[in-house]
């Protein structure tokens, strides 16, 4: 059965691990290096670093699926500061061979009302150009798609 619950001990380590395969994946996306690295030539974190950031700081929620009591999913989203207009979701992943049994819409739902007990209003995330799972999950969460962000590097 599935099941979510915030990140805490041992979970972290294995968040890390899925946030790493998260990245990976998403690297080889269209738009996907701009996105993992910042654009702006800063290069990644380790995905231990960023999932201890987030596990310490209060702005900050971390989540992790689970299965049969076994971590299969993270998400990860933080609380909108002065100069941002919603709470973003910084990262949903489950690992493929956890797919489509509900993982993925716990991990949203489960953030989705920490947003709200917080008292936040809206709520953002972002899907790659092509990332039809993500666009998807998130569409039967609620969320609509509202800019279509282009860049271009100069230099």
């Amino acid at each position: 059965m599935e099941r979510v619950r915030p990140a805490e001990g041992d979970d972290l380590a294995r968040c890390a691990e899925l946030l790493a395969e998260a990245l990976e994946l998403i690297v080889d996306q269209r738009g996907g290096e701009l996105l993992v690295g910042g654009g702006d030539g800063s290069g990644r974190r380790p995905a231990a670093d960023l999932v201890a950031r987030w596990g310490s700081d209060r702005r900050w929620r971390v989540l992790a699926g689970l299965i049969d009591d076994v971590v299969v999913g993270v998400a990860a989203g933080h609380l909108p500061g002065p100069d941002e207009p919603a709470g973003r979701i910084d990262c949903c992943y489950v690992e493929p061979a956890a797919r489509q049994v509900g993982v993925g819409s716990a991990l949203l739902a489960g953030l989705l009302d920490w947003f709200a007990g917080e008292g936040c209003q809206d709520v953002d995330a972002a899907a790659l150009p092509g990332d039809r799972g993500s666009k998807q999950l998130l569409e039967s969460a609620g969320f609509k798609a509202r800019l279509l962000v282009l860049h271009r590097r100069l230099g």
